[in-house]
């Protein structure tokens, strides 16, 4: 099914940084999933703040109320648009801990629900010359090992902090256009692949 209702896909950054780059950076890329009929919803994680990931609290309380509610919005979504900043050549710990917690499966669900037949578009920016490349490699990693499709396009935006104008958006055009045509690609291949609300 292609239409519009059924093209859904979640969009975020993995930095909590106001004014970062790479939520300005996942905007313009869902902006390119939108112009193609794709219903993106844009979350940010500093909405939803949790505890560093521990079962022994998991155990005694529960997962945390807003590691369900995200994990609500995950099994809603067929795409994933993720942004992440490099932090020590690695994922940043804010990604990584929502992932983790995303990741439990609830009593009588099947393991890594969640992430079961999702797709997800990589980028990244940074004020380094490479631009975050190297956290991607780790973000690729772990989205693959629990089940996500990962496709091989990505961007990596470097010098991040004169990448960007005043509202938000990329100078350099062609760059701008090339972040959109990330969230097309991931738009039509969720098309593609008869993608309905999971």
């Amino acid at each position: 099914m292609t239409s519009q209702a059924t093209r859904r896909i979640l969009a975020f950054s993995g930095s909590a940084r106001h004014n970062s780059y790479n939520t300005m950076l996942v905007r313009i890329a869902a902006r390119g999933a939108e112009a193609v009929g794709a219903v993106v919803t844009i979350v940010d994680l500093r909405d939803y703040p949790l505890p560093l990931f521990d079962e022994d609290l998991e155990r005694e309380n529960g997962p945390p109320e807003n590691a369900t509610k995200l994990k609500q919005l995950f099994l809603e979504h067929r795409g994933l648009l993720i942004s992440s900043p490099e932090y020590n050549s690695s994922v940043t710990p804010l990604l990584k801990n929502t992932i983790d917690w995303v990741s439990r499966a609830a009593a009588g669900e099947s393991p890594l629900a969640a992430y079961k037949d999702k797709v997800a578009a990589l980028m990244s920016a940074s004020p380094g010359g490479l631009g975050g490349l190297r956290g991607l490699v780790h973000v690729r990693s772990i989205l693959s090992n629990i089940g996500v499709l990962v496709l091989p396009d990505q961007i990596a935006v470097s010098c991040a902090f004169e990448a960007f104008d005043a509202s938000g958006d990329l100078k350099d055009e062609k760059q701008r256009d090339r972040v959109k045509k990330l969230g097309e690609g991931l738009a039509g291949v969720i098309a593609r692949l008869g993608a309905g609300d999971p």
